[in-house]
């Protein structure tokens, strides 16, 4: 404690705008600063947000990045780093990768409550997934409380079962809802994108996200030329930069596609590209809970998401689910005829938002903070009287 306030210590790789990034900064924002300190541990360079959480009153620290060669230091630098803040009273770990390195040492410091925080339901391929999958194998039992956004990201990282046994305490990711609104302003702005990127008369497929391997890049331009095929004025719009821009763009223009094909790059506005798309394809192999699928139905735009994504996700009749082992035509096909369904059962935007809806189901953010103050208000509580 610091103040009278619960010291929270989020354990994370950076503060770039990438998802897990943007959820918990929809956290840091709205959660009570009088009664939670909701402080940094990071391991990447300076990010997007760090002035933001600065201005928060957010604390952020610094560790060396694990490179497997660096183990022991690592495990110095976690161990100085505790040793030096007895104020902190519960550590949340998405560094999943590296949690039952860092999780006994905050516990061997003081730490009252430890808390793993699996946000992914897939690692990458090759030795570096095969290294994350062997540093994660005990995981469940260095840790206090084992948490994740969704059961399949519970499954992925604490073991297989274990969130339906109920050992997997369950706390989506929340979201700043009202910021996808379909307004007169961001319906504005969507239409000034189209405009910016020649899309006045186009049906444009829309995808946000990394390019990285689980965003499936490559399949979703295959699908994008089976729909190019059934609609002539398609086009595909993709917001996002990452590790594989360079190869989609290389592979969009081995295909014969790339004029049809815009990469927008990075963006902080998603809300205006969403009012931008008229449809949302996101073939992905593997999420813990995509938050792009959540913000596309507060905009009211349909989504078509493949079957190895969370069906926690699929809230409204405005996301419709195709196998990841179906063909390229088929999800073509799907992604037509959910079109077909949106336009004749909404006509626009507006009267497709489903906000209220996912208020519902417990991601919005304003609610969600709350829970989640009370929450480690209670998990400190039951850890001095264990």
């Amino acid at each position: 404690m610091e103040n009278g306030k619960i010291v929270c210590l989020q354990v994370i790789g950076g503060l770039s705008m990438g998802g897990a990034e943007s959820r918990v900064m929809d956290i840091a924002r709205h959660i009570d600063k009088n009664k939670i300190c909701f402080d940094f541990l990071l391991d990447e360079p300076p990010g997007f947000y760090e002035p933001e959480a600065l201005e928060l009153g957010c604390r952020i620290y610094r560790v060396p990045r694990f490179r497997f060669f660096n183990w022991f230091q690592y495990a110095g630098a976690m161990d100085r780093f505790f040793a030096e803040h007895k104020e902190i009273d519960i550590v949340q770990g998405s560094l999943t990768s590296t949690a039952s390195i860092y999780m006994p040492i905050a516990k061997k410091n003081g730490v009252p409550v430890t808390m793993g925080y699996a946000r992914s339901a897939g690692v990458d391929p090759g030795p570096k997934g095969w290294l994350t999958r062997y540093l994660r194998r005990d995981l469940f039992n260095r840790c206090d409380i084992a948490a994740a956004v969704s059961s399949e990201a519970g499954d992925s990282v604490y073991g297989k079962g274990r969130s339906a046994k109920g050992e997997v305490m369950i706390i989506p990711d929340s979201f700043e809802l009202d910021k996808f609104i379909p307004d007169e302003e961001r319906c504005a702005k969507g239409s000034a994108i189209r405009k910016r990127f020649g899309l006045d008369d186009a049906f444009v497929v829309g995808h946000v996200g990394r390019f990285h391997y689980a965003k499936n890049h490559e399949f979703l331009l295959k699908i994008f030329a089976e729909i190019k095929k059934k609609k002539k004025n398609a086009r595909l719009l993709l917001a996002g930069t990452g590790p594989l821009f360079g190869t989609v763009q290389k592979q969009a223009a081995s295909m014969g596609i790339d004029k049809d094909v815009i990469f927008a790059g990075q963006t902080d506005e998603p809300e205006s590209f969403y009012q931008a798309f008229d449809i949302f394809v996101f073939p992905s192999r593997y999420e813990g809970l995509p938050g792009t699928v959540i913000e596309a139905q507060t905009a009211g735009v349909p989504c078509l998401m493949s079957d190895t994504i969370t069906k926690e996700a699929a809230v409204t009749d405005l996301v419709r689910v195709c196998g990841l082992g179906k063909s390229a035509d088929i999800w073509a096909k799907e992604a037509c005829d959910l079109y077909d369904m949106w336009k004749e059962k909404y006509g626009d935007k507006e009267h497709a938002s489903r906000i209220d809806d996912l208020k519902k189901a417990g991601f919005d953010v304003k609610t969600e903070s709350v829970r989640l103050e009370e929450l480690y208000g209670k998990l400190l509580e039951e850890s001095k009287r264990n």
